[in-house]
């Protein structure tokens, strides 16, 4: 067995075998996910909390840091993409499906379901549900998958180490990270990769099913998924075989594009007026309460704390089991860029879109509700976005642009998953080859259909907060061994050699 390929086959291994529970044992697979998941979400909320607020500071310390000018990669490396295009393919593979899943759900349900603070239905309901959202697809998640792919791309372009998540603890572990150890913590970020991609695979499927079942009566049902999956596969196959030059960039603009399109008419044929004072609003209350947010906890408080489990652990347990995929994807399309243009654009971009696009849906969708055209608290999560649509000229056509979006980010999301994995199992290669990448499309596709067979969306939930536990422990050593290989490079190159590169940088 060549010593490359050990991390691929023991992760096919136990990626089997999980399988096979999901066929077999779907019963028993929910049963010990569910009770995993209960444990994990009662004694390491508090973990969850913590460590994602220092990601979050750590980068705002690289942003103001005089080591922000240190490129990735050699100083005379030019980024390969346009900036426009480098920021389409990384918000494409950072929220994509999650985004329109939850872009109208999750508003509409802090108001008038499960509120956050307990105001359900009254207008500071409406502020609270909002600033919420803000808070679990703004500067956090982000702050998650910059960490880990500020990281890879450091330690891969700058120090010449291949890209896997092992080679950037060497400053910490050192010849250990070439060894056992070393692939240890490769075999956890491909599992949970795989779960993080599978989870978002099943919501896509779901979402695609809930939109048919809508609009033209096709059975929501696991048979029906599982033949949305199987054509999906072939698609996203198909632009996997194209390569990252050809189809992840073609489709992260092509989805972008129609992203775009489906926003400014939900924006401009709906109450623009309230979503654009929503968002102005919304966007003060999420800055004033930024740090309470990030550590709130509710210790006295069971129905708050039961809130905070099911909504903001299970997001960052969401980020962080996503985070490996991300964060190899971002660093493979960084290179050549600044650490300083890097955290600025990671951070805020796509932070700021993701605002945009929760006040435009998630402020339709309450506004419709508050006028009783429609009750879309009362549809299933999968079927608010067409519900909010319906009430909207056209409908029966935004609703099927709606469900090409959801195609096309679930075949750039399952695409770029599947080109990542396998760069992480053969040995960092950054172009691997097509039979591996269509091995982990197959795998991709068949665990997320064995997540939903076993248990549907608690399950997918379940699988990827368990396999975010142990990768958040590595990625909180990945942010450690970075500060310090840093600041050995900043005191090897000295304050006045730092400034002298900041100035002839800033003169190009």
């Amino acid at each position: 067995m060549k010593k490359p390929l050990v991390v691929l086959y023991i992760s096919l291994a136990l990626l089997t075998c999980l399988i096979l529970m999901g066929v077999f044992i779907p019963e028993s697979l929910e049963r010990i996910t569910s009770s995993t998941q209960s444990f994990i979400t009662n004694t390491f909320g508090w973990y969850y909390l913590g460590i994602v607020s220092v990601f979050v500071i750590v980068l705002i310390y690289l942003l103001v840091s005089p080591v922000g000018k240190i490129k990735l990669g050699k100083q005379d490396d030019k980024p390969e993409f346009s900036r426009p295009t480098w920021l389409a393919m990384l918000f494409s593979a950072g929220v994509g499906i999650g985004l329109i899943f939850y872009g109208t759900f999750e508003p509409i349900s802090h108001f008038a379901i499960s509120s956050p603070t307990g105001e359900l239905g009254t207008e500071q309901g409406i502020k609270d549900a909002m600033r919420f959202t803000f808070f679990h697809y703004g500067i956090h998640p982000w702050a998650i998958y910059g960490s880990i792919a500020l990281t890879l791309a450091y330690f891969t372009f700058r120090k010449g180490e291949p890209g896997l998540i092992s080679k950037t603890l060497r400053p910490l572990i050192g010849r250990h990270a070439d060894g056992a150890v070393g692939r240890v913590i490769d075999v956890v970020a491909v599992i949970s990769t795989v779960m993080g991609v599978a989870t978002s695979l099943g919501f896509g499927a779901m979402q695609i099913n809930g939109g048919l079942s809508y609009l033209f009566g096709i059975p929501s049902n696991i048979m029906t998924q599982t033949m949305i999956i199987l054509v999906v596969t072939v698609l996203f196959m198909i632009s996997t075989l194209t390569g990252i030059g050809k189809g992840i960039k073609i489709l992260s603009n092509f989805n972008m594009g129609l992203s775009v399109l489906l926003f400014f008419v939900v924006l401009f044929l709906g109450p623009t007026l309230f979503i654009l004072n929503l968002f102005m609003d919304t966007l003060g209350t999420y800055f004033h309460n930024f740090i309470q947010m990030s550590f709130r906890s509710a210790p006295v408080n069971e129905e708050t704390r039961s809130w905070i489990d099911s909504w903001t652990i299970f997001y960052w347990a969401w980020w962080i089991a996503w985070s490996p995929f991300v964060g190899v994807f971002i660093a493979r399309v960084s290179k050549g860029r600044t650490i300083r243009e890097f955290v600025l654009y990671v951070l805020l971009a796509p932070s700021l879109i993701s605002f945009l696009w929760f006040t435009t849906f998630g402020g339709a969708a309450i506004s419709t509700e508050l006028s009783g055209v429609l009750s879309i608290s009362k549809l299933l999560p999968e079927e608010s976005l067409f519900g909010l649509l319906e009430s909207y000229p056209f409908s029966i056509g935004f609703s099927i642009l709606a469900i090409v979006i959801i195609v096309t980010f679930f075949v750039t999301s399952a695409d770029s998953g599947t080109f990542v994995l396998g760069m992480m199992t053969t040995n960092g290669s950054q172009n691997p080859t097509k039979g591996i990448k269509v091995t982990w499309g197959i795998i991709l596709s068949v665990t997320a259909l064995a997540l939903l067979y076993s248990g549907g969306l608690l399950a997918l939930q379940n699988t990827m907060i368990i396999a975010a536990l142990p990768f958040s422990v590595i990625l909180g050593f990945m942010v450690f061994s970075l500060i310090k290989s840093l600041q050995q490079e900043k005191k090897e190159m000295g304050i006045g050699q730092l400034r002298f590169t900041e100035k002839k940088e800033d003169n190009k």
